[in-house]
């Protein structure tokens, strides 16, 4: 099969899917083209958090953003996106990480983003199973869904939109404008957008991308156990790097009843299987917060690899060797957060259109011409279990 189209796009994980979605919204010829199944990847082994985050302004920007594109999309979503507004609680352990509660308030009420400070009490309340603990800042616009289906909704608007899905299809090659695949046929567009996560350097090796593995667990049903996103804030006791292994409290409540119990971070890992260490590190530093976990019965324990930079904010935009490539990779954890944000931001340079925010902080041209906002040293390459900021599955 030969065809040509306007967009080509390589991947149909979530970013992929929000990509299709967007450019037939913009009236733009699509074919979306995935090697396995749609939203499989690490769309798949996510946690599906919709989240606002911090650790730069072009972070801050990309998920505020997005996040209001989820919301405005919620009321179309079907039951099975499970997409829920439980809202995300940052709990501080004592005093020093209430100063990061009290500094996250700030910065995100500099961004309109809606928070409140719980003290001990009001925290209790909120959560009665946590153990105590000082406080929490509450982020009521944060939500949860489940990737894989959220994934597929977008693929079948778009091709309920004449959008045309080339699956299962192994990609041999993507450039000047054309994709060549297994089978010897290609695809001929315009643009073609590289949307594959971790598994985009295998067709463009020079990419700044890292894997990033990551464990989850989920548990039987246990309504009520947990009401919102519980994440920590213990990071602040360690010294963050951008490659070392962690481990950090972080679980979900689904709306089955289950509870979603994350998160680890390994770099160096090229295989799933399951790092037992990591694994009971992980559960142990789950059940300090929340002891009540001890008890319940896990289902369920797999592993997924997320696409990690250098600089840690995703490659949006044209590839500089090649006019016809667009990239949309590199989200590591929050891939499923930023995905319609990437797709709107990608699509408007596609078409020459205005954005909402501004493009420049993601553009790929940033490693290519040496100006990445953070490297790698020599001495961070040393690895090691600790806890981190830096575990979000």
């Amino acid at each position: 099969m030969n065809s040509t189209w306007d967009v080509v796009v390589l991947g149909a994980g979530i970013v992929g899917a929000a990509c299709a979605f967007e450019c037939v919204a913009r009236g733009l010829r699509t074919a979306v083209v995935e090697s396995g199944g749609i939203g499989g990847g690490a769309t798949a082994t996510g946690m599906g958090h919709i989240v606002v985050m911090d650790d730069s302004p072009a972070q801050l920007a990309l998920t505020c953003y997005s996040q209001s594109l989820w919301s405005a999309l919620a009321d179309r979503l079907r039951p099975e996106v499970e997409y829920d507004s439980s809202g995300t609680l940052w709990v501080a352990a004592d005093e020093e990480e209430m100063q990061e509660v009290r500094r996250k308030h700030s910065v995100y009420a500099s961004a309109r983003v809606r928070t409140e400070i719980l003290d001990r009490q009001a925290l209790a309340e909120a959560e009665p199973y946590l153990k105590p603990l000082a406080g929490a800042l509450l982020v009521s616009s944060d939500a949860v869904l489940y990737p894989p289906c959220a994934a597929g909704w977008l693929i079948r608007e778009a091709i309920q939109a004449g959008a045309g899905l080339i699956a299962p299809a192994r990609v041999l090659s993507a450039h000047a404008g054309c994709v060549h695949l297994e089978d010897g046929s290609q695809l001929r567009a315009a643009h073609i957008i590289l949307a594959c996560g971790a598994e985009s350097v295998k067709l463009l090796p020079q990419l700044p991308i890292r894997k990033r593995k990551g464990h989850l667990v989920i548990t039987d049903r246990y309504p009520g156990l947990v009401r919102h996103q519980l994440v920590e804030l213990g990071y602040l006791k360690s010294a963050h790097s951008l490659t070392e292994d962690s481990v950090a409290f972080n679980v979900q409540p689904r709306r089955t009843g289950q509870i979603l119990i994350g998160s680890s971070r390994e770099f160096g890992a090229e295989d799933s299987a399951i790092n037992h260490a990591i694994l009971k590190a992980m559960l142990d530093r789950a059940q300090l917060y929340l002891p009540e976990l001890g008890s319940c019965v896990a289902i369920r324990t797999w592993t997924g690899f997320r696409a990690a930079t250098p600089d840690k904010l995703p490659l949006i935009g044209p590839w500089p060797a090649d006019e016809t490539l667009y990239l949309a990779t590199g989200h590591e954890g929050l891939g499923i957060t930023t995905s319609l944000g990437t797709a709107r931001l990608l699509v408007g340079q596609l078409t020459g259109s205005p954005t909402e925010i501004p493009f420049e902080p993601y553009l790929p041209e940033r490693f290519v011409t040496g100006q990445s906002n953070t490297g790698e040293s020599e001495q961070e390459r040393a690895h090691g279990l600790r806890t981190s900021k830096g575990a979000h599955v």
